[in-house]
């Protein structure tokens, strides 16, 4: 008993040692990534410092995809490195990617639409414009939304109706 368990001892200290460096180097990649997560935030952060304009959110947006992507990525990379098989997570995430972007077509539409009107500059916060049945005057210029007012109402509009239908821009 005592020589199984002198034996089972020395088995498992061996198979440590043999791991080690596959440990250490899963680590090291890992950390590497968290130091490429930190310098894409302060990259971001400099980014947003100062700007308040419809480009904001587009910047914030751009900074939680590109942290997060990182974050799993490098997770994901340290896993693999320590021999752990990965294709069944890499293959459950492609099918939690596909059924979210299926249960959310909606909802990424208009944040996609928002980015396109954000950058394209179609029309400005103050200006006057037609879509949708509605008409007045733009108040502010989301991901998801464009808010418009008139007569003391205010109009959201899905920035994916902003792109597939007539807008007209009346001016100032």
């Amino acid at each position: 008993m005592n020589f199984y368990i002198s034996s089972l001892y020395q088995e498992m200290l061996g198979a440590t040692i043999l791991f080690w460096p596959q440990f250490v180097s899963g680590l090291l990649i890992f950390i590497l990534f968290l130091v490429l997560y930190v310098v894409a935030g302060f990259i971001f952060r400099r980014l947003l410092s100062g700007k308040e304009g419809s480009r904001h959110s587009v910047v914030k947006f751009l900074q939680k995809f590109t942290r997060g992507f990182l974050f799993i990525f490098g997770f994901i990379t340290m896993l693999g490195t320590w021999g752990i098989d990965i294709s069944a997570i890499v293959a459950g995430l492609g099918l939690t990617g596909f059924a979210l972007g299926f249960a959310l077509r909606d909802a990424l539409s208009s944040i996609l639409a928002g980015i396109m009107v954000l950058v394209y500059k179609p029309f400005k916060v103050g200006d006057v414009i037609i879509t949708c049945g509605s008409e007045g005057q733009v108040k502010e210029i989301d991901l998801r939304y464009t808010t418009i007012e008139s007569n003391g109402s205010k109009h959201l509009i899905p920035n994916s109706k902003l792109i597939s239908e007539k807008v007209t821009v009346l001016g100032r």
